[in-house]
């Protein structure tokens, strides 16, 4: 995860002061001095890190703050408002014309994942938005920019606007507009060329489309791996094009999260959505106050219930549920389940959104692999419709059949049935806590 390292230092230089019923000046003093050097190795701006630490150091010793009952607590939440601000303060959305197609220009240097993006954004637009994309390749220079971007569409199933790469990248990024009017397309996503660094050829091309299209929105895509540079080149394109938002790119990475964090304050401008891995759902609209959570080891509990809504299948829920309250569950019911989950991401990931996930034992490094839930796959598929339904059936004979077709050892059979069985009844015992409560919305038993 990014930020690993800097949350790491934070929650430490912070676990001194939170239980304190009193706290001092010097107290706060010495904890803003671990706090700098955590931001500076995290390699956040040094001008961002000395303005937030005194901002931080000011509101700390304020005389309500000092005095009141849980004074170490109170400093805490002081740091995660004002990382928060650092961040961006709240959520920036996407600017959206007054009558479509919204026109957003994607620009960045070469390697930043400009194109991967671009896809990944129209997705995002579809899949949550209910929105009509058009991708348009205006990445005439860099071999196979215009192929990738056709082969992303396919993927996709999106349609992408395409010319080649002997018209000239003003006139593509025109024709789309022209062509999103004529099809109803809500948005325009253009995919324009980068280069190795910033130049004024590059600029020069990037500004006629600008003054041809008349964007909405300019996005800026940049690799948060590369620190400090990712912000320096958001100063240069926003210097010369006048960028409106920022796409931080590889932000599941463990990365120094310098970037990320610097980006705001050094630009003025938002970061609007942070790529989370290289599945092409995996972009996030940033939340600076989630991000903020996560980093000081509050967790992002409102990710995960975002997350499970759109993953989860809320009639199906709804059946599970009435199972689990009889007792019916099933083999078929258990991979289901697993199927949705797996729809949410990777689940280490999804463990280190819960609040103190880093504090309990043997998180740290949790991994879970993707071949152990394909082996418990293996194994649930190899039984008959009969011993899924019903896995009191399975002696000894069907358990040896089964470890033989899954490609198992009958050990892994055992355990797996061991576990499902004892499930059962844990889901049985919370179903029967739940009698009485308040019925609404859905649960995820298998989480």
């Amino acid at each position: 995860m990014a930020f690993e390292g800097l949350a790491e230092r934070l929650q430490g230089s912070m676990k001194k002061i939170k239980g304190k019923g009193k706290v001092s000046e010097q107290d706060v003093k010495e904890m803003m001095r671990e706090v700098r050097l955590a931001l500076l190795e995290a390699d956040v701006n040094f001008k961002v890190v000395k303005q937030f630490v005194k901002d931080v150091r000011e509101r700390a010793v304020e005389q309500e703050v000092m005095e009141s009952l849980t004074p170490g607590q109170q400093v805490i939440k002081v740091v995660n408002e004002e990382l928060t601000q650092l961040l961006g303060g709240e959520q920036s959305k996407l600017n959206t014309a007054q009558k479509p197609p919204t026109v957003v220009m994607m620009v960045g240097l070469q390697g930043a994942g400009k194109t991967t993006t671009t896809g990944k954004l129209a997705l995002h637009l579809r899949k949550k938005h209910n929105r009509k994309p058009l991708m348009a390749a205006a990445d005439i220079y860099r071999p196979a920019a215009i192929k990738q971007l056709e082969t992303l569409g396919k993927q996709l199933n999106m349609p992408v606007f395409s010319m080649g790469d002997q018209v000239s990248p003003v006139e593509i990024a025109q024709k789309a507009v022209e062509q999103a009017k004529e099809e109803h397309h809500d948005y325009v996503l253009i995919d324009t060329a980068g280069r190795l660094h910033v130049d004024e050829n590059l600029m020069g091309e990037l500004s006629d489309i600008k003054e041809a299209t008349k964007p909405d929105e300019i996005l800026l895509v940049v690799d948060s791996m590369t620190g400090q540079d990712a912000v320096n080149v958001a100063e240069s394109f926003d210097e010369q094009l006048g960028i409106t938002g920022v796409i931080m790119t590889k932000l599941d990475a463990d990365t120094r999260g310098g970037a990320a964090i610097s980006v705001k304050a050094v630009t003025g401008k938002p970061i609007k959505f942070a790529g989370m891995g290289e599945k092409s759902d995996a972009l996030e609209p940033f939340h600076p106050e989630r991000m903020a959570s996560r980093i000081l080891g509050m967790g992002d509990v409102l990710s995960l219930i975002e997350k499970a809504q759109t993953n989860v299948d809320e009639d199906k829920a709804r059946e599970l549920e009435r199972k689990m309250r009889t007792n019916e569950l099933t083999f078929d019911d258990f991979l289901d389940q697993l199927a949705q989950v797996k729809d949410m991401g990777p689940i280490d990931e999804l463990l280190q959104m819960m609040p103190g996930a880093n504090k309990m034992k043997g998180m740290k490094n949790l991994q879970v692999d993707d071949k152990q839930i394909a082996h418990i796959e293996a194994i649930v598929k190899s039984m008959t419709k009969e011993e899924r339904d019903n896995p009191s059936v399975l002696n000894a004979s069907r358990k040896r059949r089964i470890a033989q077709g899954s490609g198992r050892n009958i050990q892994e059979v055992n355990r797996l049935i061991k576990q499902f069985e004892e499930m059962k009844k844990m889901m049985k015992q919370m179903t029967g806590m739940q009698k009485g409560k308040k019925k609404g919305g859905f649960k995820m038993p298998f989480m």
